[in-house]
């Protein structure tokens, strides 16, 4: 598997790992072996097909696209646009002379991820978003070109050499665990029903959220938002509740993440409410739902648990605004 091994970076507190089995990936029969079998950012194999591209003039010729110019000289088209202060409808004229952004491109295939283009490369993904400029809701296309931040290597990185260099956190997954797919290709529209979608299918966006949300378990609150006694910042709050608590959904979404392949936090989902809302549930035992799944507010979409780096059966629960992470508390009715 070309692929590199997907390590976590810690974003609340390291606890001694507990060796608990993992969670069960409970929606349905298909829904376990799907989710299992392979997470949605590794469902494409990745190959390293990144060109080096000088920087150079290119002058307008009739019939030219900023499409078109990319496929010729090897160099996105988005980049080119940003170099040269284009904006939408990207108007360009015969004669122009435009500057071609130099640096290593890759081009994206049907069903490639971004964090699976990241894995293949030995760059953090978050890097990749910003050399791009890309923004929500992240979707790649086929024959997309992605600029590669830093220099290319004197020899290919080994697989051991790309997972030390990538790391992965929750806001990688947002931003890169959609498929690419091909040009005006139809996205998954969110069903109620739990039925697993192929992983190569993209995931429509749900609509705009004008609601609020609750507080998704009953419990001690355990460790607040922010910088703990360590020093190391939650992103999220911990509540302590006992063992196969019912972990119910905070508002309506549709499930961006369901699985237990993000090591620190075991069984996790991530739902999507629009607006930029995402809410996290980790350290699930089990996992009751499956991506591009519609859920509404209050149902039951696992069960706690003490998976991944958890000492004692708890929930971590975040939510993020726009990909930032803020304060639950503030957003939740006063008491548990």
């Amino acid at each position: 598997m070309l692929l590199a091994p997907l390590i976590l970076a810690a974003c609340i507190p390291m606890e001694a790992r507990n060796e608990t089995p993992p969670p069960q990936l409970n929606a349905d029969a298909a829904a376990v072996e799907l989710v299992e079998a392979e997470p949605v950012w590794t469902a494409q194999q990745v190959v390293a097909n990144a060109q080096t591209v000088a920087t150079s003039t290119y002058v307008v010729q009739p019939g030219d696209t900023l499409r078109g110019i990319g496929n010729r000289t090897g160099a996105g088209s988005e980049a080119i646009a940003r170099a040269n202060g284009l904006t939408p409808p990207f108007a360009i004229r015969i004669g122009q002379k435009l500057t071609i952004p130099g640096g290593r491109y890759h081009l994206v295939a049907e069903g490639e991820t971004g964090i699976a283009i990241a894995s293949a490369y030995g760059v953090a993904w978050s890097r990749i978003v910003a050399a791009n400029g890309l923004t929500e809701p992240f979707m790649l296309r086929r024959g997309q070109r992605l600029l590669l931040p830093g220099e290319a290597p004197a020899t290919a990185p080994s697989l051991e050499q790309r997972a030390a260099a990538f790391h992965i956190d929750i806001d990688d997954v947002l931003t890169g665990g959609q498929p690419a797919a091909a040009e005006n290709a139809p996205v998954a529209v969110a069903s109620s029903q739990p039925r697993p979608l192929p992983s190569n299918v993209p995931i429509a966006q749900p609509g705009s959220f004008a609601g609020r949300f609750d507080w998704p378990v009953k419990g001690k609150l355990l460790s607040r938002f922010g910088p703990g006694e360590s020093g190391a910042k939650n992103n999220g709050i911990d509540i302590g509740v006992p063992a196969g608590t019912p972990i119910r959904a905070a508002a309506d979404g549709v499930v961006a993440y369901a699985g237990d392949r993000v090591a620190v936090f075991g069984g996790l989902v991530l739902i999507n409410h629009g607006s930029g809302w995402v809410s996290a549930y980790g350290h699930a035992s089990r996992v009751d739902v499956v991506r591009g799944q519609k859920i509404t507010r209050g149902q039951t979409i696992g069960l706690t648990g003490d998976t991944g780096y958890a000492s004692q059966p708890k929930l971590h629960f975040e939510l993020r605004k726009d990909r930032v992470p803020v304060n639950p508390v503030a957003h939740l009715p006063t008491a548990p």
